[in-house]
């Protein structure tokens, strides 16, 4: 019996869900983002990276040449983005793993999600407005 209890609380601690702790705070997002510049993974795969400045400022990129700055803001569990020339926004609940970031898109885990790949001291690859558009 004794041997099983042990067998059930291993199972447990290895199943749990990573982001048992629950979303961050915009306080502790912002303290682990402001002045960064970070890279963001989908499945193994770069996704694109984000300028986090002073004043919750931020550019974002798909790290194709284009970018657009924005800002966020709290709202509830969630970190709200709104970018120039997008309409609405963008919600992601964002939880610490692994010294990094794991993000899901409007809090679901069905969703997108992104992992903080790391950090980058270069600027990005902005390139100007499209000429023509």
């Amino acid at each position: 019996m004794r041997r099983l209890f042990v067998s059930v609380v291993i199972a447990m601690t290895f199943c749990a869900p990573a982001n048992a702790e629950g979303p961050l705070s915009a306080e502790a997002f912002e303290a682990h983002t402001e002045g960064r510049t970070l890279l963001f993974y989908s499945h193994g795969r770069a996704y694109g990276a984000e300028r986090y400045m002073p004043g919750r400022k931020v550019t974002w990129s798909f790290l194709d040449g284009e970018c657009q700055d924005g800002y966020w803001y709290p709202q509830g569990e969630m970190i709200c983005f709104v970018y120039e020339g997008i309409e609405g926004q963008q919600c992601w609940t964002f939880h610490a793993e692994g010294g990094g970031l794991r993000a899901l898109f409007d809090g679901e885990e069905t969703g997108t999600e992104l992992y903080e790949a790391g950090e980058t001291e270069e600027e990005l690859f902005c390139l100007g407005p499209k000429v023509g558009a």
